[in-house]
């Protein structure tokens, strides 16, 4: 099969060839400092660079071009994100599963991993739960089993999720990471208003992922890599991807997502919302030793810093899977999110202490939400709990343009201040008050439109007085 970005058939917007030929040509060119140097210079001008050149950096390991890279990386993440780190929270519904993915402990064949699924009562009570932390974003997983999973049961979360109203909390942002489904179902779930649909890929290479899922739906290759097509057909315009590092050779799969990147802006309009960047982790009957592909903390890093150069109006999500201290260093090199007091088993929230037994993977950063919040703003960053974009109807190429059009810095930027404003009243504890708050009256001087500034400040005392919910 030919390559063709523009073409809905998987294997030709995926192509095995093109990755090769990619592969061979960022090998033979990686000590070549002036196209290196070229390369550079083009993406300085911020406007992304396709798969091959990305490629080329991926595979320079000259030191002083490393430090380019990442340099660069770090600049276009201030350009278009400034200092903001928005937090979120997985909420998983179900660990109920008929696929038979190998790094996965959901998987059918599992028989240690105890089975469960929450009611709507027990929804109610996760979601009270969280937003007693403070969060205000969710992104909600589950199995794939249409008997016990099936999509009425998601709608009829989301809708619990959005119901409840928990003395200052609201959950305003719901994201849903489910199976690959139909067009007709992505309306629905457009239609419950979620925000992102983010899918993984896990792997791009279509021998190892037929390998990888031995049995259930989730054995379609088509099926599920064409889920984003179907998705963006149903009208949900805010997509996420990812691929989990690891499984397979780290150079293909990056150039292989940054190909459907491509894909997807040539055939819709618009690139993905967010793309993330998990490895894979210990779960359960699930050890990362199993697959000889894992990669060094230093190269996951310099993976993300090439991402970030490539697809700069894109955000991208890092999860508690990483330790605090890779967190620490790839936030600064292009991560726009982040999870925080994450618990990864059905109905974790609840349980005073942390339950392991329901777990899809090991988390690495225990912390709780108010340690992860203090930490960001001891480092130079807000945290930000808004939710505005997608309530104001800024998704898909909306978003887009104003994020480069630069005037992301009179929205995105206040609109940060004002609900860290809100959960340092509502919830931080008060070393993290202290902080916040001096960060608040700093960062106000920073935005840029005089007016939007003026607001901000009368907003933030009618926040102190007990209003809530304010957005641009």
């Amino acid at each position: 099969m030919n390559y063709d970005m523009r073409s809905m058939r998987a294997e030709e917007f995926i192509n095995d060839e093109e990755i090769r030929e990619t592969l061979r040509y960022a090998s033979d060119h990686k000590d070549d400092l002036k196209l290196i140097d070229k390369i550079l210079e083009k993406a300085k001008m911020r406007k992304g660079l396709n798969h091959r050149e990305a490629s080329v950096l991926l595979a320079c390991d000259n030191e002083i071009r490393v430090k380019d890279i990442y340099d660069l990386a770090e600049q276009i993440k201030k350009d278009f994100y400034g200092n903001r780190i928005v937090l979120f929270a997985p909420l998983y519904l179900s660990n109920y599963c008929i696929n038979g993915c190998l790094y996965c402990p959901y998987h059918l064949k599992n028989k240690n991993i105890p089975r469960r699924k929450l009611t709507q009562e027990e929804v109610a009570r996760e979601v009270t739960a969280l937003q007693d932390m403070g969060h205000k974003r969710l992104a909600i997983e589950s199995g794939e089993d249409p008997v016990n999973n099936p999509l009425e049961y998601i709608l009829d979360c989301i809708k619990t999720i959005y119901s409840i109203k928990h003395k200052n909390g609201a959950i305003r942002r719901i994201n849903v990471n489910i199976a690959a489904t139909t067009v007709d179902d992505y309306r629905r779930l457009r239609d419950a208003a979620i925000g992102t649909y983010i899918l993984f890929q896990e792997t791009y290479n279509k021998t190892e992922y037929e390998r990888l899922h031995p049995t259930g739906p989730k054995h379609d290759y088509a099926w599920h890599t064409e889920a984003m097509d179907r998705a963006m057909e149903g009208g949900i315009d805010d997509v996420g991807i990812g691929v989990l590092f690891g499984l397979d050779n780290y150079d293909y799969e990056f150039a292989a997502l940054l190909m459907h990147a491509e894909h997807l802006e040539a055939v819709h309009g618009v690139g993905p919302h967010t793309i993330s960047v998990p490895r894979v982790k210990k779960a359960d009957d699930i050890d990362p030793g199993d697959f000889d592909n894992s990669l060094s903390d230093e190269m996951f890093c310099k993976i993300a810093a090439c991402i970030r150069i490539a697809v700069p109006y894109t955000g991208m999500i890092i999860s508690t899977r990483e330790t605090p201290k890779v967190r620490e260093k790839i936030i600064r090199l292009g991560v726009s999110q982040i999870s925080g007091g994450s618990r990864t088993s059905v109905g974790g929230y609840c349980e005073e202490e942390r339950p392991h037994d329901t777990e899809q993977f090991d988390v690495s950063d225990n912390r709780t939400l108010d340690e992860v919040v203090n930490w960001l703003m001891r480092a130079g960053y807000i945290p930000s709990f808004c939710t505005a974009c997608y309530r104001e109807g800024r998704t898909g190429d909306r978003f887009m343009e104003l994020c480069k059009s630069g005037q992301i810095q009179n929205c995105c930027h206040p609109n940060a201040l004002m609900t860290l404003k809100e959960y340092l009243i509502d919830y931080a504890a008060p070393d993290t008050a202290k902080i916040g708050n001096a960060l608040i009256e700093k960062e106000i001087g920073s935005i840029p439109n005089e007016q939007v500034r003026k607001t901000v400040c009368q907003r933030l005392e009618k926040i102190a007085a007990g209003e809530r919910d304010f957005r641009f």
